[in-house]
């Protein structure tokens, strides 16, 4: 339903766009101001990134690790069920995104997916299944392969499950 080649030539381009020299300096700072106003106009069916690439985006809300204050994150996920998969990239640059602290302090988080908010519990992948799971997500966004290029010589992307809470 996601996957690369199934996209029109439009968003082809723009899931690409975001594995181009310097283009992840643009969108770093201002995609996930852009993706709140459009899914707060939707009333939480679209982001502006998914509107543009046909990408799955949710809204991850998360407790700060040291702070204890939630903070809601736009992020491309992989589609499983009632799950979902998560690649803490952070646009290929040198450190982890803030989330993925969060998340390793507080699991429990909670999550809006086309208009359905729900209460889920994250668990790092490893091995085998961390590794087909970023192949998956390569499948629907190809920048992904550059952003593991990036930081290769720094840190393994990790690569994170949201199962719905018991």
């Amino acid at each position: 339903m996601y996957r690369y080649e199934e996209a029109n030539l439009l968003r082809r381009v723009m899931r690409n766009s975001g594995s181009w020299p310097g283009m992840w300096r643009v969108y770093a700072p201002t995609i996930h101001h852009l993706d709140r106003a459009v899914y707060r106009a939707s009333k939480g069916r679209a982001t502006f990134t998914s509107w543009l690439t046909g990408l799955p985006v949710l809204q991850l809300t998360t407790t700060g690790a040291k702070s204890g204050v939630r903070r809601t994150i736009p992020l491309v996920a992989i589609p499983d069920g009632d799950a979902f998969v998560v690649i803490a990239s952070n646009f290929g640059q040198q450190r982890h995104p803030a989330w993925y602290y969060n998340i390793k302090a507080h699991p429990e988080v909670t999550i809006s997916f086309e208009g359905r908010t729900r209460e889920m519990i994250a668990r790092e992948l490893t091995g085998e299944e961390r590794d087909r799971w970023y192949g998956k997500g390569i499948e629907i966004y190809p920048g992904w392969t550059s952003y593991r290029e990036r930081t290769a010589a720094h840190r393994q992307i990790p690569v994170i499950e949201l199962r719905p809470a018991a």
